[in-house]
């Protein structure tokens, strides 16, 4: 069991797959029209590591995906 939570919305990256390129942008997706579908926690080493896995992930579910850190705990 974990619990903790996402850093400010302003540290997100939107990842997008689209027409087989990965396109990235800085902040929040924040669309009106969009909903939360779900989520993943995924540990990975670094940031480049996280924006793979989303970029593969926007490819599968054809769907923007925002990466945001997770908050660190100290001890953890």
């Amino acid at each position: 069991m974990f619990g903790g939570g996402l850093l400010p919305p302003d540290t997100a990256t939107v990842v997008r797959a689209q027409g087989g390129k990965v396109v990235t942008t800085d902040g929040p997706f924040a669309e009106t029209k969009e909903q939360l579908g779900g989520f993943w926690v995924i540990k990975v080493t670094d940031l480049d590591a996280a924006l793979d896995y989303a970029s593969r992930a926007s490819a599968a579910c054809r769907q923007p995906v925002e990466v945001r850190p997770f908050e660190d705990f100290p001890g953890e």
